[in-house]
């Protein structure tokens, strides 16, 4: 038996941004993502954790970039449709605002519903939730951990 995840009393619909990913779609809310950039080689620094990819620049910061792949036990790709996206960060340090995060392409806006439901899929690290999204199951990441696993390995 599935298990609806929105809250039948809530709003009847929220937009979301379907966010590709080389192995894995994610499901953000549409207010998470700051912007879309071209994707560009990062400043690589040795002896750092296999998923943080360096430092970008966007409109005058430095945000570290990562690989959610990596990060939740997987491997980091970069395909010929790269992209960066900027994601507001939510963990609540004044000094981190934003973060970036490695795609494969170009997010997408979806209409949820309270009609979404759960999938019964394994859910990796940083996965709050996999959801099925018409023939696709689809994973609500943990934007709030991921930042903390920056902040853990002295990254912000």
């Amino acid at each position: 038996m599935s298990q609806a995840v929105l809250d039948p009393h809530a709003a009847s619909t929220l937009t979301g941004l379907l966010v590709p990913l080389s192995d894995r779609t994610l499901l953000l809310p549409n207010v998470a993502v700051a912007e879309l950039i071209p994707y560009r080689a990062a400043q690589a620094v040795e002896g750092m954790p296999a998923w943080f990819l360096g430092q970008v620049a966007w409109r005058d910061l430095r945000l570290p970039l990562l690989s959610f792949e990596a990060a939740s036990g997987g491997e980091t790709r970069v395909g010929g449709n790269a992209r960066v996206a900027v994601i507001n960060a939510l963990g609540g340090r004044a000094h981190v605002k934003f973060i970036a995060l490695l795609v494969q392409g170009i997010p997408r806006a979806v209409k949820v519903g309270p009609e979404l439901v759960r999938a019964s899929a394994e859910r990796a690290p940083l996965e709050l939730d996999a959801v099925q999204l018409g023939d696709e199951v689809v994973r609500i990441p943990d934007l709030v951990a991921l930042e903390q696993k920056l902040a853990d390995a002295g990254l912000i």
